[in-house]
């Protein structure tokens, strides 16, 4: 490999036959200075483009896990957990390659206002742009409502912006709290415990807020009482961009397909649990998911669409966006970037979380976690929710008790 080269491109080798977890091939030695992540939230689109971003790997610091890489990179918990199967998401070793999945089939929606996934767990904000200027897409992990409190698919619009909101906890949840003797305030005041963050965007769908969170770790991840939660950085960021009457659609696609380079990609995140549709039982399902536009070219480039590989990213989606399409062999392909483990070009966030946390508290929870027994598959245990990582706040990465409650 030549040293001149500051691009060191993985072929990470995804068997669509098998998926059986994003395996690494052995490369040369890695040149001394890797490139710098690339833009994960902001980018401009071409006419017609219908997928952003790259997939970028990187390796594993001392003190990090999963969750951490995942705020870093501006994605959600969830996925890169699902891009991952094989990481252990609290132990796994130093140096041990991560999958980053930065790279997003836009949900097929109009590219105006807000659009949220809720089966990608991720929000496209489409700014107001010029006649004749390039559209641009701006994205960020959410966090959904959990099972019971799902956040509803709805076309509704942004009514006013609030700045250290109060939390007025709805009836219901003071009522559920009651019942298993964790009563909360009427009012949780504004500050760092108020589970609404610093920032609020209220809509016009009855108690329906797009906010920030006390509890970055559950973004990307099924947490709120409908509510769409953002990592502080990015509603920091949408607070001041996004104007009073956006309009906001909700939309619930777990299947995407784009197409590009000659090409059917999909990019399957997999149905959510309360999902009743027949995802792996009816065929015209996914059909309808596919938009006449590809169909059209796939008509004219002469492709097929190998349903095989279709079927089987629906049994096991792993969030990344592969090729369903082509005469190539089964086995598809994904080229990604080893890329140094920073922030990326463009962050919202500056890193910082303010937290006193030394490295000696976190290598005491750390082997509070590690005495702990572990389950058959580590990689699939969720995070304790005492959690260390996801800079929730001082006392909680200390190992202290959670508050009971969730956000709304």
């Amino acid at each position: 490999m030549n040293r001149a080269n500051t691009r060191v491109i993985f072929a990470v080798c995804l068997s669509v036959a098998g998926l059986a977890g994003f395996p690494c091939p052995r490369a040369a030695a890695a040149p001394a200075a890797l490139p710098v992540p690339v833009q994960t939230e902001r980018f401009v689109l071409a006419p017609g483009q219908e997928m952003i971003g790259r997939v970028q790997i990187v390796r594993i610091k001392p003190h990090q896990v999963l969750a951490d890489i995942a705020r870093l990179f501006d994605v959600g918990y969830d996925s890169i957990k699902r891009a991952n199967p094989k990481v252990n998401p609290w132990l796994a070793p130093v140096g041990t390659r991560v999958i980053v999945p930065t790279q997003f089939i836009l949900p097929d929606a109009p590219h105006v206002g807000i659009v949220v996934d809720i089966a990608a767990m991720r929000l496209f904000y489409f700014p107001p742009h010029a006649p004749g200027q390039p559209q641009v897409v701006i994205t960020h992990p959410v966090g959904i409502g959990r099972l019971g409190h799902p956040t509803p698919t709805m076309v509704t619009r942004v009514t006013w912006h609030q700045a250290h909101p109060e939390w007025i906890v709805p009836r219901s949840i003071l009522a559920s709290h009651a019942r298993r003797g964790t009563p909360l305030p009427r009012v949780v005041a504004a500050g760092p415990d108020n589970p609404l963050g610093n920032y609020a965007l209220h809509l016009s769908y009855p108690e329906i807020l797009i906010h920030g969170t006390d509890r970055p770790a559950g973004v990307g991840r099924r947490v709120s009482h409908g509510c769409i939660h953002l990592y502080p950085e990015d509603i920091r960021q949408l607070f001041k961009m996004v104007p009073n009457g956006t309009p906001v659609r909700v939309v619930n696609q777990p299947f995407l397909f784009a197409w590009q380079n000659g090409r059917l990609y999909m990019q399957a995140y997999g149905a959510l649990q309360d999902d009743k549709r027949p995802w792996k039982t009816d065929p015209a399902l996914l059909a309808r998911m596919l938009p006449h536009r590809w169909v059209t070219d796939l008509t004219r480039s002469d492709e097929k669409i190998d349903w095989t590989r279709v079927r089987r990213l629906v049994d096991d989606p792993r969030v990344v966006p592969l090729p369903v399409s082509g005469r190539g062999p089964v086995h598809g392909g994904l080229v990604a970037t080893l890329v140094q483990n920073r922030l990326p070009l463009g962050s919202a966030w500056n890193g910082q979380t303010h937290l006193p946390l030394t490295t000696a508290q976190f290598d005491t929870v750390l082997n509070q976690i590690r005495s702990r027994p572990m389950p058959k598959d580590p990689a699939a245990a969720d995070p304790p929710r005492a959690a260390l990582t996801g800079k929730v706040s001082a006392h909680r990465r200390a190992g202290r008790r959670l508050r009971s409650h969730r956000a709304p």
